[in-house]
């Protein structure tokens, strides 16, 4: 791995980074192009164990995700950024890791519940109601991160181009 860059560029994040950021984008589309859409498809016990398997690999990639952005990596917005947009990033950002946990966590704990035998009662449809509330929830954040993205593309500030591999913004100093 000598050659993948651990700390961010002035330019953007590192290589690492932007495999990890569309790594996870690729996981969690793949999670839900193979989603359950009925959970009695778990008594098949070969795509419960899948589904466990899953959530507990994406929670142990989450979390070394989660460590090492905010170990090794700065933001991109520029300096001169309101507070109000840095903590708005910021509360998208975290509630996106929290989120992304909550669905694997819920998931693993569905899981449980339907291999001990727990398949009705208020333990698991509380689980599967937030489980659900996590994937509405994600897909909002998602839709937020996107626009801010493009916003930030067309600001030409150097944030799309600190994470897109495609449509680099025109570097301004530049275009003076």
């Amino acid at each position: 791995m000598g050659n993948i860059e651990s700390a961010p560029t002035r330019t953007g994040h590192s290589l690492l980074a932007k495999l990890f950021h569309w790594g996870f984008a690729l996981l969690f589309i793949y999670g839900v192009i193979k989603q359950v859409d009925d959970i009695n498809q778990l008594e098949d016990f070969a795509l419960l164990r899948f589904e466990v398997m899953f959530a507990a690999a994406f929670l142990l990639l989450l979390a070394v995700r989660f460590i090492y952005m905010t170990k090794t990596q700065k933001s991109s917005l520029p300096d001169n950024t309101s507070h109000y947009q840095k903590l708005a990033a910021k509360i998208v950002h975290l509630g996106m890791y929290v989120t992304f946990a909550a669905i694997a966590g819920t998931g693993l704990l569905i899981g449980l519940f339907f291999w001990l035998g727990l398949k009705n009662g208020f333990l698991i449809d509380v689980t599967i109601g937030i489980h659900g509330f996590s994937v509405t929830l994600i897909y909002w954040l998602i839709a937020v991160h996107v626009v801010a993205a493009i916003y930030h593309r067309f600001k030409r500030d150097g944030v799309w181009s600190s994470m897109v591999p495609l449509w680099k913004e025109p570097d301004k100093s530049h275009n003076s």
